[in-house]
């Protein structure tokens, strides 16, 4: 089984200034000569870290990290101010054009995926092929599915937690209940609410109780940051229109693509990589059958690591014994 590469430190580092008041922080690593791929961290709001280089071979590849509008290093911190998915795809442009790339290999979990989605649906000629993880479509059903109703049946005493900041009168819409205490003024209420959203992601997205993964989402740092903007998001609908990722799959239908995803995913259930994968003639769908969401699940670390190498592999035709 394979596992994530050695660690490695970045060859270089940039801050971008985009749309006011957002800076955003990117580097490179591996071979400044090799394959440019770029990891597109989830949420929105969670941020890189120092594993998001380690699936891509740093001899084949030229690695692009980045932390979107509002997390991570990028600055100011959780702000929701010009936060949009358009805003990040032209994000992603300013990177590509100030790091000289002309195209690159995507590489996106769960939000990951769908910003992956509408990039290469907004700029297809500048996409080699796609590599995506717990798909994520953010239509309304998947929305209520995890934040109203549904998940809830299977982790009854995590959802206990989950609803605890909001009275009962506030209930049947969640996610604006959420929103409202997220946005207010009262900085406790609002690190309260954050760490019940972002924790209950956390405690839900493995098969097998993780305490690293569990310990990631409540920090309070990256709690409020994936809190705020996951919920101005999904208030918006992700700033998508209806079906929009799947509607637009003909525009990106030639480009080679491969899905993973945890048989067992909760937050993100199979049936969203399924529909991907019947509208994506080019695409290889890896159920994986031992797994939830994260891609700290062993198994689905080995099934990145494996496409990302096949990937390089089919785009640089390499030999086996190059490979």
């Amino acid at each position: 089984m394979q596992t994530l590469y050695p660690e490695i430190k970045p060859y270089a580092r940039h801050e971008l200034a985009v749309q006011a008041p957002h800076v955003l922080y990117a580097d490179e690593s591996g071979s400044p000569g090799g394959l440019p791929v770029v990891f597109i961290h989830g949420g929105p709001g969670a941020g890189c870290d120092a594993a998001s280089r380690r699936y891509f071979d740093p001899n084949l590849y030229r690695i692009v990290t980045f932390d979107q509008r509002g997390c991570g290093r990028s600055t100011p911190h959780a702000s929701l101010e010009n936060n949009s998915t358009q805003a990040l795809i032209a994000d992603m442009e300013v990177i590509r054009e100030q790091l000289g790339i002309d195209k690159w290999v995507l590489f996106g979990g769960s939000w990951g995926s769908t910003l992956a989605l509408a990039y290469a649906q907004a700029h297809p000629q500048r996409v080699h092929g796609l590599i995506l993880r717990g798909i994520f479509l953010c239509r309304p059903q998947e929305i209520s599915w995890f934040y109203q109703a549904g998940a809830s049946r299977l982790f009854p005493d995590y959802w206990e937690d989950y609803v605890a900041p909001i009275p009962l009168s506030e209930r049947a819409d969640l996610v604006q209940a959420f929103y409202k205490r997220l946005t207010g003024p009262d900085q406790i209420a609002q690190m309260h609410a954050a760490k019940a959203w972002s924790t209950w992601e956390g405690r839900t997205a493995t098969l097998r109780p993780n305490p690293q993964v569990v310990d990631r989402f409540s920090d309070s740092h990256r709690a409020l940051s994936i809190a705020r903007i996951e919920c101005h998001y999904f208030v918006n609908n992700a700033f998508l229109e209806q079906d929009q990722l799947l509607r637009d799959m003909p525009k990106i239908a030639h480009l080679p693509g491969v899905i993973v995803h945890g048989r067992y995913d909760v937050i993100c259930p199979l049936d969203n990589a399924w529909a991907l994968h019947q509208v994506w003639p080019n695409s290889e769908l890896q159920i994986i059958r031992d797994a939830g969401h994260s891609a700290a699940e062993p198994g689905i670390t080995d099934a990145l690591v494996r496409a990302a190498d096949d990937m390089a592999s089919r785009l640089l035709d390499l030999t086996p014994d190059e490979a």
